[in-house]
């Protein structure tokens, strides 16, 4: 039984430590030396006699802040990544919260950190690289007796890793990852190693990762579509390349990408999938020799464009993968096994193994027929809740309605799904997406699935503007209602057609990569 994921990093180093866990465009780093190196982290952790507490991470997105999760999670710690380019009110809200023990940051991102609203300690990463750069070469040398115990430091840095490692359980915190919150502070999500293994284990086995994989990384380290490839990699031994940011703007370069560092498994949200379905990148690139598994998640992934990236790849495994940041990254799957029109929705699937999905309808009872109701989970992957947030945590986090013999919790997601005849689960929209016009209930959703079937669309959001109860589709192309309407005219009824539609030069994307509803809103 594993307690922490650190556990996967001695294996792997074990087994291959001169092979490649992660790489940047500056550095890459083995599994010998991140178990090293991060050990040294946690370490110095450790010896400030932290245990459980939060720990900060201010770097700029590579190598070094995935070292710092290993490091935070050896030391019994848990870790919140902070983005270098996040706002400024934001991080202070974000600090608010959550009110790190330390920081672990550079020299020169200390300064800039000294603007936000901290009076904690840091932890300088240049500083303990260094020693761990000497310990790992004295290690080298065939000296391993002497870089574990004969430093200075080193023996008690070991004694207080072991103790740490002893006195952990599954249910400690590895992470708090920090979304969006409706009253504009941020809520922070737990997630336990307990979560993380359960899940991990399941992406391994089912899609049967091996140390011969490699993944392109795209997905912010903040955001939990990150989850799966920094820890599938450090189970299996396979590698993980962090794919520069600049690419996913310049689509036949990210192929290009893609094909030099031979990246077998990609794990983007929809929005990085349509843009290069969209500019036809693949006609300039081939890469039926190289990409193996094509996943996805995070939003609404349109047939139209999973038809073109099916076109080209056809022998590619296309799944996708459906949760938000509270269960763990996902709870649900779908292994693309058959065609779609363009004008069809792809299903979220089913449940994962040893989760469990109720879709509850407005009475509280378990849907009927193709009855819509809210997605809930129960399961291993729940988050514990919003962290220093009990408020929102009891709004969230609920007495399962069907349970009322002993305490068990749900997580209610605000998803609208219903089962379609395969016993697949369909997503329609967002509970807050869920309008009421005309007399009629409208899931904003399945508007947006009809226009993403036009051959000229690439990217939709619909919006309600309440003050003048009228439908909005935000669109890129300069097409007209008219025409929009009349060509999505036999999907979707009448009431449900577009009152206006807004053309925009390019759709707002959000740090997560999802398209931006709050800058849309602002256009009403």
């Amino acid at each position: 039984m594993k307690a922490n994921v650190t556990y996967w990093l001695d294996e792997t180093a074990a087994r291959f430590p001169d092979k490649t866990a992660y790489a940047d465009e500056k550095k890459e780093i083995t599994f010998g030396k991140l178990r090293t190196q991060a050990r040294r982290i946690g370490g110095e952790l450790a010896l400030r006699g932290l245990f459980k507490k939060p720990v900060a991470i201010f770097l700029e997105k590579g190598v070094d802040v995935l070292l710092s999760f290993m490091g935070t999670a050896y030391s019994g710690n848990f870790y919140s990544p902070i983005d270098v380019d996040m706002p400024g009110s934001r991080v202070d809200k974000i600090l608010e919260v959550l009110q790190p023990e330390v920081v672990i940051t550079t020299a020169s991102l200390k300064e800039v950190f000294s603007q936000y609203a901290y009076e904690g300690e840091f932890l300088l990463l240049e500083e303990i690289l260094t020693e761990a750069e000497t310990e790992q070469d004295s290690a080298e040398e065939g000296k391993a007796v002497q870089a574990e115990k004969g430093c200075a430091g080193g023996e008690a840095r070991e004694e207080a890793l072991e103790a740490a490692r002893r006195k952990g359980v599954d249910t400690d915190l590895l992470y708090v990852l920090f979304t969006s919150g409706s009253t504009g502070v941020p809520k922070g999500v737990t997630i336990n190693h307990r979560a993380v293994i359960d899940y991990i284990d399941w992406v391994t086995e089912t899609f049967e990762i091996t140390e011969k994989d490699s993944f392109g990384n795209q997905a912010p380290f903040y955001f939990d579509n990150s989850i799966l490839d920094i820890y599938s990699a450090l189970k299996t031994g396979a590698t993980v390349y962090i794919v520069p940011k600049n690419l996913f703007a310049q689509p036949v370069l990210l192929l290009e990408y893609l094909k030099e560092k031979k990246i077998n498994t990609i794990f983007w949200v929809p929005s990085a999938l349509i843009v290069v379905a969209k500019l036809k990148a693949f006609r300039n690139v081939d890469l039926t020799d190289i990409l193996k598994r094509v996943l996805f998640c995070g939003e609404v992934m349109p047939n139209k464009q999973l038809n073109v990236w099916r076109k080209f790849l056809p022998d590619v495994q296309y799944a996708n993968l459906y949760g938000p940041t509270e269960i763990t990254d996902a709870c649900t799957y779908y292994i693309v096994d058959r065609e779609f029109s363009d004008e069809e929705a792809l299903p979220i699937g089913f449940p994962m193994p040893n989760t469990d999905i109720l879709v509850l309808n407005e009475k509280d009872e378990l849907v009927q027929g193709d009855e819509a109701g809210e997605l809930c989970v129960r399961g291993t992957s729940l988050s514990m809740g919003y962290y220093n947030n009990p408020e929102k945590t009891r709004e969230a986090f609920v007495q399962n309605p069907l349970n009322q013999a002993v305490p068990e919790l749900i997580y209610r997601t605000g998803d609208i799904v219903k089962y379609n005849e395969r016993g697949e689960i369909l997503y329609l929209s967002r509970k807050d997406f869920q309008i009421k016009h005309m007399g009629h209930r409208i899931e904003l959703g399945e508007i947006e699935t009809a226009v993403s079937s036009l051959e000229e669309i690439s990217q939709n959001c619909c919006l309600y503007d309440e003050k003048h109860q009228k439908i909005v589709l935000f669109i890129e192309e300069n097409l007209d209602k008219a025409y929009i309407n009349e060509k999505i005219s036999h999907l979707v009824p009448e009431y449900m057609l577009p009152n206006k539609v807004i053309v925009v030069d390019k759709m707002p994307i959000n740090a997560n990569g999802k398209i931006d509803r709050v800058k849309l809103k602002e256009l009403i």
